[in-house]
Order: C-alpha cells, then sequence, then structure tokens
C-alpha cells in the first residue's frame, strides 16, 4: 500500500526557511543517501503558506522531527492515486489548504516534480518493505497492530467460475461476525505464499468474550486455592527420572472458580483483560458464534448458518485457531506463549516416552476434551504395565515347562504318535496321516494352553475391575482440577447443534425455561431411527456374509494345501519349512484375508455411520458423539471379533465322526476340525495377525498419511525463504482436525482393548503387545497433534463418554468369554477330568491321554463320497495292515453296542466344563463387585475440596452483595441505614432492614 504525506504548516507567525541539508537532517541515516536528488525548498519561500509535500512511498518515513505537528497523513492504493490527489490539491481553493491568507497554492508543475522524484524511491521501499513485514509477521499471532491478537482464521480462493453467490455469501456472513462484535482484519491474496488465498484473521474483543463466557458459563478464577496439597510420594526420588519440570506440568495457578458473570467483572481476578481468558477459550468462544452467524439476507433461509455450512459449500476452504508459534523454535515476539514449542520438546518427541505426559499444559492448550484423552490413554498404558508382567510371567511359565509336557511327548515319539493312523480330514482330497506331524505344534500348543492360562484369565477378569475402577477416581480429579464438576448440565443445556436448531422447524414451549425450543417431532424421530437401525442390520448382515465366505475359503482351501503337503515337499524349506502344516497355511491365508476384508468394510461403513447419524438430527453435540460411537462400535465389534469368535467357539465343534460328517449349510464343504492339540493355537494366530496388524497399520496410518500430504502441500513454501512464510498460512498447509478426531483415536484403543481382554486366555502376551504399542501411540498422537495437524478448537468434556459404558461392557463380556475359551477352546478340562478320573495308573499324571482322548473308526465303513481318492494317501499306507484310523472325540468303537455314539467320559467332561465356567465367573464377579463397593469413585480428598470451593462461592458472593449493596445505599439519600452495621447482618437482614 502506499502513502501520502501531506505536510501542511501551522500558522507561524515568522516565516522560515529551510534548507537542502535541514530538510535531509530529519530523515533517518540510512535514508539520507537517497534524497540526494531532493530539491531545495526555495530560501525565499515562507512557510507560512501551504505547501504541498507530496510523499508516494511505502511506509511513512519520520520526518516530524522538522515539522512537528503539521502532518496529515492519507492512505493511498496506487502512485496513479497519489498523481490524482496531488490535482485535487493543486485545484483546492485557498482557504481548503493553508492557514495563511498570504499563501498561493503550490503549481503543478511543483507538485510532479516532487512526485516525480518519490517514485523511484517508493518502488523501493515497497520491494523492502515487504519483506520487513513479513518477516515480523512469520511468527506473529496478532493483527498489524500487533495488539489484538488472532482468535481464528479463514481462508478463501476467489475463482473466476464461482458467479456471485459465494461473495455474497461471504459478505453478508463477515457483515453478520462484525454485528456480533468480532473484529475482522484481510490479507489479500497477493500477501499469500500461492498469490490465490485471502486470508480473514478474526479477533474477539473483551466485552465479546465476557457476554459469551457468561452465556456459556465458563468458569473463571476468583481466589487461590488454599487448600494445601498433601500429595507426598514415599521414596519420591525414585521418580525424579519420569517427572517434567513444575513449569511445564503446571503451567497455570491453583485457583478457585465460579461460572463467569458479566455483571460481576469485578469479583473475578482479573489483572489483564488480553490474558483473562486463554487461547483455547477464546477460539472456543469465536467458534460458538461462527457456528450461529447466518450467511443469507432472506428470513425464509434461517437454515443457512454456520461455518461448518459455508466450509461444505465450498464458499471458506478452511477455518481453524493458529497455533501459537513453530514447533520447533520458540516465538520471537514476547506476548505469544509458545506452548506449542514447549509440547514439542517435552511431550511429542519418541525419547520422552518414559515421562509423565504434561496434561495441564495439553488442556490449557488443545482443551479439555483432547486433555482427557491423553489422560484416559496414559493411565490405560500405565494399568498394561501390571497386566503385561503377569502374562509375561505365564508365558515364561509354559517356557520353562516346555520338556514336562507328557501330551507333547507322546505326539512327537515315534512309538506312540508314530504309530496312530488319523483318519482324513476332508473328502476326496485328503489322506490318512500321522499323529507324530502334528509334533511342532503340539509344542507351541503348550506355551499358551497350560495352567499359567487359567490363573491369567481369572487376573485379566479382575485387572479389568481395578481399571475401570481406578480410572473413576482418576477421571473424578481431573474433573475438579479442570473445572468439570458441573459441566454435564451444562453440555445438555447450552451446547445445542447448529443442525439442530437449523432442520428442526417446529417449536415448542420449553417446561423448565419456559421459553419456545426447537423440537424433533416423534414420528420424524421413529422414522429416522428406524432407518438407522436398519441400514446398520444391513452392514452386520454384510460383515456375517464375509466371515462365512472366509470359512468357506478355509473349508475349500484346506483339502487343496493338504493334497499339495502330503509328501511334506515344505520340509526343503529352510527354518520354517518344518513348521508349515496345512492347518497353518489355512489359518494364516485365512486370516491375512479377513484382515484385508476387515479394513475394506471399515473405510466404507465409516461413511455410512456419520450419514446415518446426521440423519438423526442428535440435539446436543454428547448425544450425536454418543449415538456414532455406538453405531460405530457395534459395527467394529463384529467386523473385528467374528473370526476370532468362529475359530474360538464353533470351529471343530459341529464335525460329526467319520461315515457321518456335518457339512456347512448342506453344501459339499465339510466342517473344520481343530488339531489334535486343540484350536487353541489356531485362535492365537488369528488374534497375533489381527491385533498385530491392526496395529502396524494404524501407526502407519496416523504418523505417515499426515506427513506424507503435508509435505506434498507445502512443497512450493519450502523454496521460499522463512520471511514469507506466515504463520497462517504454515497452519492452513496442515492437515485439518475433524470433529471426529477423538472418535477414531478412542474406537482404535478400545477395540484393542477388546483383544487384550475377550481372547486373553489363548494369548497371554496381548497386553505386552499392546503396552508397547501405546507407548508408541502415546507420542506419535502428540507428534501428530503437535506437528501435523491444524490446532483444533477447543471443546470441554468431562469424561471419555459413551466409551466408558462400552468398556464396563467389554469388561463383563470378557469374563464369560474367557471362561468359555478356557473350558470350551483349550484341552484343559478334558486333560484334569483325564487326570483325576480315568488315568489308569492312579498316579495323576497324562501319561496316555492322548490315547484316551481319539476314538477308533474302522476303515472298511467309509462311504465313497467321504473315502480318499486313490493317490492322495502317502506311500507308506497300506490299507491291508492298517484297518483303522483314529479321530478325536469320545465314541464308542466299531463293534460295540453303542458304536459311535458318546461316551460316558464325554458326559463327564461336558459336566465339568460348564462347572467351571459357572465356578469361574460367580467367583471372579463376585471378586469384581466387592473391589468396585471397596474403592470410592471419587477421592475423599477431592469431595472435600469440591465442598470448599461451593461454600467459597457463596461466601465470596454473599459478601461481594452486601459491599455493593453497601455502596448502594450510601449513595441514596433516602437510606437511612448505619453502613456499620452491614459486614455482621446476612443478606436477607440487610435487605429487610433497608426495606
Amino acid at each position: 500500500m502506499s502513502h501520502i504525506l501531506y505536510l501542511c504548516s501551522s500558522y507561524v507567525p515568522n516565516p522560515t526557511t529551510f534548507s537542502h541539508q535541514e530538510v535531509v537532517a530529519g530523515w533517518p541515516s540510512q535514508s539520507r543517501a537517497d534524497l540526494s536528488s531532493v530539491p531545495c525548498l526555495p530560501s525565499t519561500k515562507p512557510v507560512g503558506y501551504c505547501t504541498a509535500l507530496v510523499f508516494c512511498m511505502e511506509s511513512f518515513l519520520p520526518i516530524s522531527p522538522l515539522f512537528p505537528s503539521s502532518g496529515i497523513k492519507l492512505p493511498l492504493t496506487s502512485a496513479a492515486s497519489c498523481e490524482s490527489l496531488c490535482s485535487s490539491l493543486a485545484s483546492l481553493p485557498l482557504s481548503e489548504h493553508s492557514d495563511s491568507p498570504m499563501s498561493e497554492p503550490p503549481s503543478m508543475d511543483r507538485i510532479n516534480t516532487m512526485t516525480g522524484i518519490w517514485r523511484k524511491r517508493a518502488l523501493f521501499l515497497k520491494h523492502r518493505s515487504r519483506v520487513d513485514k513479513h518477516q515480523q509477521s512469520k511468527d506473529s499471532i496478532f493483527f498489524r497492530d500487533g495488539v489484538r491478537r488472532i482468535d481464528f482464521v479463514v481462508s478463501y480462493v476467489v475463482e473466476d467460475k464461482e458467479g456471485d453467490r459465494k461473495p455474497e455469501r461471504r459478505k453478508e456472513y463477515e457483515a453478520n461476525m462484525q454485528k456480533a462484535g468480532l473484529e475482522l482484519e484481510l490479507e489479500d491474496k497477493a500477501e499469500s505464499d500461492d498469490g490465490k488465498t485471502y486470508f480473514l484473521k478474526i479477533h474477539a474483543p473483551w466485552e465479546v468474550l465476557a457476554t459469551y463466557a457468561d452465556v456459556l458459563k465458563i468458569k473463571a478464577p476468583f481466589k487461590a486455592n488454599d487448600i494445601p496439597n498433601n500429595t507426598d510420594v514415599p521414596m519420591n526420588w525414585l521418580f525424579t527420572p519420569f517427572r517434567l519440570p513444575d513449569h511445564i506440568m503446571n503451567p497455570e495457578p491453583d485457583y478457585f472458580t465460579a461460572p463467569y458473570n458479566n455483571g460481576k467483572e469485578d469479583f473475578f481476578l482479573i489483572d489483564n483483560k488480553e490474558t483473562f481468558f486463554s487461547p483455547s477459550v477464546r477460539n472456543r468462544i469465536v467458534y460458538y458464534i461462527m457456528s450461529r452467524c447466518p450467511y443469507s439476507k432472506e428470513d425464509r433461509d434461517k437454515d443457512k448458518k454456520g461455518i461448518k455450512r459455508l466450509l461444505n459449500n465450498g464458499t471458506y476452504i478452511s477455518a481453524f485457531p493458529l497455533h501459537d508459534s513453530s514447533y520447533w523454535k520458540r516465538s520471537r515476539n514476547p506476548n505469544c506463549e509458545s506452548d506449542r514449542y514447549d509440547l514439542y520438546k517435552h511431550w511429542a518427541q519418541f525419547f520422552c516416552f518414559f515421562k509423565e505426559q504434561p496434561l495441564n499444559l495439553v488442556r490449557k492448550y488443545y482443551g479439555e476434551k483432547i486433555g482427557v484423552y491423553f489422560a484416559w490413554l496414559g493411565f490405560y498404558t500405565e494399568m498394561l504395565f501390571f497386566a503385561a508382567i503377569v502374562g509375561l510371567i505365564c508365558f515364561l511359565y509354559g517356557l520353562f515347562t516346555f520338556d514336562e509336557n507328557v501330551t507333547s511327548k507322546e505326539i512327537c515319539s515315534d512309538e506312540i504318535g508314530g504309530n496312530i493312523i488319523m483318519c482324513p480330514l476332508c473328502d476326496k482330497k485328503c489322506g490318512y496321516w500321522k499323529l507324530n506331524s502334528t509334533c511342532n505344534s503340539s509344542w507351541q500348543s503348550h506355551l499358551f494352553d497350560n495352567f499359567g492360562t487359567l490363573f491369567f484369565a481369572i487376573f485379566m477378569g479382575i485387572w479389568v475391575t481395578l481399571f475401570l475402577e481406578f480410572w473413576k477416581r482418576r477421571q473424578a480429579r481431573l474433573e475438579y482440577e479442570w473445572d468439570l464438576v458441573d459441566f454435564e448440565e451444562e453440555q445438555q443445556k447450552l451446547q445445542l447443534r447448529p443442525e439442530y436448531e437449523t432442520k428442526c422447524t417446529s417449536r415448542r414451549m420449553n417446561r423448565v425455561t419456559q421459553e419456545m425450543e426447537p423440537y424433533l417431532p416423534v414420528t420424524s424421530k421413529c422414522a429416522r431411527t428406524c432407518l438407522s437401525g436398519a441400514t446398520v442390520i444391513f452392514w452386520i448382515s454384510l460383515i456375517i456374509a464375509c466371515i462365512i465366505g472366509v470359512i468357506a475359503y478355509r473349508l475349500a482351501v484346506y483339502a487343496a494345501f493338504a493334497s499339495i503337503m502330503k509328501d511334506s515337499p515344505t520340509n526343503n524349506l529352510q527354518v520354517v519349512g518344518s513348521l508349515i502344516t496345512p492347518q497353518l497355511a489355512t489359518s494364516v491365508t485365512a486370516s491375512c484375508i479377513n484382515f484385508v476384508i476387515i479394513m475394506i468394510l471399515n473405510m466404507m461403513y465409516e461413511r455410512v455411520a456419520v450419514w446415518i447419524t446426521d440423519m438423526e438430527i442428535p440435539k446436543t453435540h454428547l448425544e450425536y458423539e454418543n449415538k456414532l460411537t455406538m453405531k460405530m462400535f457395534l459395527f467394529q465389534f463384529v467386523n473385528y471379533y467374528s473370526s476370532c469368535f468362529y475359530v474360538a467357539f464353533f470351529k471343530g465343534k459341529f464335525v460329526g465322526y467319520p461315515g457321518k460328517y456335518v457339512y456347512m449349510f448342506g453344501s459339499s464343504l465339510r466342517n473344520e476340525e481343530c488339531d489334535p492339540g486343540g484350536c487353541l493355537i489356531e485362535l492365537t494366530t488369528q488374534l497375533v495377525i489381527v491385533m498385530a496388524g491392526k496395529q502396524v497399520w494404524g501407526n502407519i496410518q496416523e504418523a505417515l498419511v499426515p506427513w506424507l500430504m503435508n509435505w506434498w502441500k507445502s512443497r512450493k513454501a519450502r523454496n521460499h525463504p522463512e520471511s514469507l512464510y506466515s504463520r497462517w498460512e504454515q497452519d492452513e498447509n496442515l492437515q485439518s482436525f475433524g470433529q471426529l478426531g477423538l472418535f477414531y483415536e478412542y474406537l482404535e484403543l478400545v477395540i484393542q482393548f477388546g483383544f487384550i481382554t475377550l481372547f486373553v486366555a489363548s494369548f497371554p502376551l496381548a497386553p505386552l503387545l499392546a503396552l508397547l504399542n501405546n507407548i508408541v501411540e502415546v507420542r506419535v498422537d502428540a507428534w501428530k497433534f503437535t506437528t501435523q495437524f491444524r490446532r483444533p478448537v477447543a471443546a470441554k468434556a468431562h469424561s471419555i463418554g459413551a466409551w466408558e459404558e462400552i468398556l464396563s461392557g467389554v469388561a463383563v463380556f470378557s469374563v464369560v468369554t474367557n471362561a468359555f475359551i478356557v473350558a470350551f477352546t483349550s484341552d484343559m478340562i478334558p486333560r484334569l477330568v483325564y487326570m483325576y478320573a480315568y488315568q489308569p495308573d492312579g498316579d495323576f499324571s497324562m501319561k496316555g491321554y492322548i490315547n484316551n482322548s481319539l476314538s477308533v473308526f474302522n476303515i472298511s465303513e467309509f462311504p465313497f463320497e467321504n473315502a480318499p481318492d486313490d493317490g492322495e494317501s502317502p506311500s507308506w499306507f497300506n490299507s491291508s495292515i492298517y484297518t483303522t484310523c483314529r479321530y478325536r472325540d469320545y465314541r464308542y468303537p466299531s463293534g460295540h453296542e453303542r458304536q459311535y455314539s458318546y461316551t460316558m467320559q464325554f458326559w463327564h467332561i461336558l459336566a465339568a466344563k460348564l462347572a467351571f465356567i459357572i465356578i469361574m465367573e460367580h467367583v471372579v464377579f463376585s471378586v469384581k463387585f466387592f473391589v468396585a463397593w471397596m474403592i470410592p469413585d471419587v477421592p475423599s480428598d477431592v469431595k472435600a475440596r469440591v465442598k470448599r470451593e461451593r461454600y467459597l462461592v457463596q461466601e465470596y458472593l454473599h459478601d461481594y452483595e452486601v459491599e455493593k449493596l453497601k455502596k448502594q445505599l450510601i449513595q441514596e439519600s433516602d437510606c437511612t441505614c448505619t453502613p456499620m452495621i452491614y459486614p455482621s447482618l446476612n443478606t436477607h437482614e440487610v435487605l429487610s432492614q433497608c426495606l
């Protein structure tokens, strides 16, 4: 922008002359060399008349030392404007620009001479000042005046094809924001890096902040906390390496707070109005206003309002609050807090993984909602440490008792396992096989299927309860420390979704407030709910159909693998060749296919879930999130866990017996059988692939994808010097943190929580994998929030919401699933029944268990459709020598009067399994309820602090009203009350006496 300085002398009784040297002496030393061509003012010309000295330049230069109190500054937009103004000045009457009757108007020749000389100077200053300006504003979060803070930024691009609608919307919307009290400042597209983007900076003055703080009932400090903090930890010095500096952990003093009241401003501790409300509170208030500002002049278009709709229809391309500095260095402006830099240095770097999290600083910078998420993630990770230690001990128990596993020794021995011929596992294409071919899988199964697993399943049932109860205590403490004790009512009453207000055209009287409010008719609500439920059921059915397809794949491909591997060609492979069996190959490939299907269905269903939730028009943000949470979790529960449920509770349970097999839905695909060692090792394989694959994919998606997208968006800006890359441009090139950003973070961790609780009996190392993942997850999320995402709009939340109820439901359900896994999936109960009731030697050992657990079938009784084809059986098999084969079940042999029916041992084992389930559930549930009863949800010191704060609020408000009333009564002449008595009276007595 160019400027003109029109210097008009005040009335000077004694005419004065100025020389060239005197003119130059008034300019800065670095600019004097450029003024050598300035013509000297005529020494014979008095200054008693108004001499038009015109300077067209980029910025004002300090010539006031020469002409004190005689400068008039007028902004121009171009050099041409300077010329036009010069012409207008020359044409003005004498009285319009002179204080002296003797003065004469300057001639056009003189004005043109001055403007021509300074036009060259203006071009030089324009280029230099552009760099200086951007150098000053690189990390600036203030308007050009350096005083008003930028609370929000919106950007847009003016396109040739957009017509008149978008400019009209922007004009009306910005006018309405100004009517609401917000102050705006526009950065022209010429100042942006791409030369196309306009940036509109928004500032909320104190009056607006105070008004909406009253409306939103934002709590503000009124007194320093006087309750001593007695939290001394024994041997506190041991935790010193894990601590952060106190100014990082506690960035703000501890105060007692009360809901802000705009009419009682002097009640609160307001030292500086510019910093009284934190930046997160400021951007929350501004976003609240922007979400409700209309952008249409027509009264009939009342639903056309809010920044969200303007972003959706392309009127604006982005809207975000600014980060306060770069993450790699502090801001040069001392008024900037540089909290982002502190968070990156002490929290977002991976080498800080062993340090505590600065949760108070996270809450200050990002708001309570994100702070609660990281508090829960950190607490969950801490509790996983204890579960991981116990799970590792149980795994080591299985590893150290490896050589004591009698069952595996019998399977692997040539005398027992080498002489037991097993029946074919599929029709036609599968041949007979020896039991010792499953030697490796039986050893692997023992690592997880042992008595340590039973102990760990019971321990995890109790651990889940401790985790939930201690989290409730931690959450209660955060609610008090972060002023969220009474937030739930505010959430319901004050945070109506703008979409609900605009889409609900019906109005009715609120019985509590006696005001008209929008509402959704019952008929419309029922129709929307039914459509939403039908959509969810359809997608769940789609998942089940996909799982059935995977099962069919397992049944079909097993025969192919068995036919290919009948002569053990994989033994030629080094290291893993001897481990590959038809069962393992089928299980691994099916698990990988299932994982791919899970990922694809997730991406498809996420959009559907958001659409049907929007269609239901929830009333509040909390209700919206809860509805979406239930839909997404129900879908994800079926999607992720259905394959594990199939392996754990259905595979190998409904197979029939040789000669009378059970087929899948009447097809030619025979139901799968388990290995002689049980299906537990297959469940472990399925769990490891899905759980580990999801965690690895999730971390890549969370870290790598945003980084690549930011790198691509900012590729042009990296070629410019830093001084030309403003703070709002840097943030605009970052990824947007959507409204559902935290939702997906919670969903990922709750799904992980299900893996380590629902199926932990099959894989004791699951908590250890989850612990390692979460240690990385905390820092990846912190790095992502700090460096890769725009600063999210601050939001309040007093808890983790509906996720807490989901975790409680998963915790209860996990007791049932683990009891069934131990009873029906593992081989523990049949072993115990054999050892205590059917061991022939009576020495309580597992000797002879393998022979006892396998039934006998006469090969000659095989139907033609079940018998192996010629050439499918291995070369060592001779039907004249081997007349029987074995299969895993408890049935009478051929020739018995009850041949192929269940033996009494089968019923004894079934009764033992059911008894174990009942006993384990009752024991674990009893301990759970007892622990939950013993541990109060709110710590006693927090209860005392809450009561103390409420008492102080009432006391201070009472004293404040009394003092205010005293001042009013003193000023009123008609009140004869003696002011000295007021401090000893309560409010009711004061008012009564005055009345």
